[in-house]
């Protein structure tokens, strides 16, 4: 049995943790709120953006981008991974990572023979790496804040490859932000471009006039579309990161208050 010195002292240490899982959660809550701010303010442009591909990518058939030509067969795969910087946000991180490592072997199963990997994220950067994956880029000390001039870096070396021939697909994996209690793992194919990957209209689309031509706008907005997505991806990563962190610490709390009773 614990004498009554060795209880106390217990006490003490938990109920230290107690207010710093506290304060972490007052901390996480106050950034979900901005993190959510920004996820929402991206959601509208990636929609029309993703709109405006989906018709272009039915439209002007006498110039084909390379992000519109579809390649078979696929054995060549880029994926991009977004993950936190830092843990303590529940399964936020294994839930993507798992889905992610659950793709790429149902890839090289179906006969693909490569997978280049770019990862956002110092957790998903470490997690890769032990993996033996081959990281052709990445980007950590993301902040709370997401940048696209610093993300236009690392999936700049995605694009290249693929319009290069390197690679015959693009992925990206994040977490989307559902509710405050409810974040998904998701992934999404972002090249090749099609009207089933867009969500393209149905019956319909739309055919546009081209200033100056056709090549120099439908070159420069596809680029911007795919960077546009990966913000939106990463945008929503981190409202989920600090809305599972609120969660996991004021958990942690809650336990910290049954171990204290």
């Amino acid at each position: 049995m614990a004498s009554g010195k060795e209880i106390r002292t217990k006490i003490k240490s938990v109920e230290n943790t107690r207010k710093i899982t506290r304060a972490m959660e007052m901390v996480a809550a106050s950034k979900m709120r901005k993190a959510q701010e920004r996820m929402k303010a991206a959601r509208p442009y990636g929609e029309k953006i993703r709109n405006i591909a989906a018709h272009l990518s039915q439209a002007n058939p006498e110039y084909k981008h390379p992000f519109l030509v579809k390649r078979d067969p696929v054995t060549r795969i880029g994926l991009i991974v977004v993950a936190s910087d830092k843990g303590l946000c529940g399964g936020l991180n294994t839930n993507v990572l798992r889905m992610s490592l659950a793709r790429m072997k149902e890839w090289e199963a179906n006969g693909v023979k490569e997978i280049k990997v770019a990862a956002i994220g110092t957790k998903g950067l470490g997690f890769m790496q032990r993996l033996g994956a081959k990281v052709v880029s990445h980007l950590t000390g993301l902040g709370d804040t997401p940048h696209l001039d610093r993300l236009i870096g690392p999936i700049k070396v995605v694009l290249d490859a693929y319009t290069n021939g390197e690679l015959d697909a693009v992925y990206v994996a994040y977490t989307r932000f559902i509710n405050t209690m409810k974040q998904e793992p998701q992934m999404e194919q972002l090249l090749p471009l099609s009207g089933e990957v867009l969500g393209e209209a149905k019956g319909h689309s739309w055919d546009y006039l081209y200033e100056p031509d056709a090549k120099s706008v439908i070159d420069e907005l596809l680029v911007r579309y795919v960077e546009a997505l990966v913000y939106q991806g990463v945008a929503e990563n981190m409202a989920s990161e600090q809305s599972a962190r609120m969660v996991a610490m004021k958990a942690a709390s809650d336990n910290a208050g049954s171990v204290i009773e």
